[in-house]
């Protein structure tokens, strides 16, 4: 082969796998032109064609368009520019069908209805900025009232859900569910009444005033107590809530009684969450991905009950 040689059609095709009629249609667009015809009026082609329909076939098979193609082949777009954008369409592409692949293991994992296959789909179809609008919208609308805790609309923003590229069956159905509290008026309510708290570390009173000891102390029995199946209200219950109510007694300098505990019992209520937002939080755990770890469990509404139920402390 030499730079003089001349390659029909039909050889041009041989050489490099590309159909004859692409070819064609590739000389009459003039992506790879012939240098010339044969005495029978047959086209021709040089070595610099076969080069340039080589290269054609690569960057078609990579997925470019014809468009893009030519401009490479005549110099008036770089290659590198040229397969770094594609690179990044081809990465789009790839998301995109991951998350169809996930919309589909959800629907035939959960056996999914055609109404909640639909929702499934337009919801995960969302690009991220619109998923970002969607929280921001319900953050505005939940603390946009006076008297609102600016320390709990910062938590909410600053922990909006994500749903990655290639999310679990899990995942999907949290954030179909979350999508549609996000729309809520009544939760955007509920959001808004619920003090931050616990948002970058801060303590309720009552933990401040008893301290890191009898705080972490009182996690882990109520803790031990549900993981037991203890109810609030049994009779087992019991001797823990009057340990605890005479260990806060001590520490604060108080009696242990009947007043002290009815009081003791509405400091722990500031730490009992909403149902509703408390949901809002685990839909948000699941969506992002983030394990669930111990001092997120709630305990307070355990002990909250407890303290509600049977007997009263009997004095030190």
């Amino acid at each position: 082969m030499d730079g003089t040689t001349l390659y029909s059609i039909g050889e041009l095709s041989r050489r490099t796998g590309v159909p004859v009629r692409t070819i064609r249609f590739y000389s009459d667009t003039g992506v790879v032109a012939p240098t010339g015809r044969s005495p029978a009026g047959y086209r021709l082609y040089d070595l610099d064609a076969l080069l340039r329909l080589e290269l054609a076939r690569t960057l078609r098979e990579l997925g470019m368009d014809l468009a893009t193609v030519r401009r490479v082949l005549d110099r008036t777009l770089c290659l590198a520019d040229a397969a770094a954008v594609h690179a990044e369409a081809v990465d789009v592409q790839i998301r995109t069908l991951r998350l169809r692949r996930s919309v589909l293991r959800a629907v035939a994992e959960r056996g999914s209805t055609p109404e909640e296959t639909t929702l499934m789909h337009r919801l995960t179809q969302l690009s991220g900025e619109e998923r970002r609008r969607l929280v921001d919208d319900f953050v505005e609308g939940a603390f946009s009232g006076n008297g609102t805790d600016p320390a709990a609309r910062d938590m909410v923003r600053a922990a909006a859900p994500e749903l990655p590229g290639t999310p679990t069956t899990d995942q999907i159905a949290a954030w179909v569910e979350l999508a549609e509290l996000l729309g809520d008026e009544d939760i955007r309510a509920r959001m808004g009444r619920t003090p931050a708290r616990r948002a970058d570390g801060i303590p309720l009173a009552i933990e401040t005033e008893a301290g890191a000891e009898l705080t972490e102390y009182t996690r882990q029995m109520v803790t031990e107590a549900r993981e037991a199946d203890i109810a609030p209200d049994a009779e087992e219950a019991a001797p823990l809530v009057h340990d605890l109510v005479r260990r806060y007694a001590r520490t604060l300098a108080q009696d242990p009684d009947p007043e002290f505990r009815e009081w003791l019992t509405r400091q722990f209520e500031a730490g009992v969450p909403d149902p509703c937002v408390e949901r809002y939080w685990r839909l948000v755990w699941r969506v992002n991905g983030w394990q669930v770890l111990p001092n997120q469990v709630p305990v307070y509404p355990w002990l909250v009950r407890a303290l509600r139920g049977r007997g009263t402390p009997d004095r030190d």
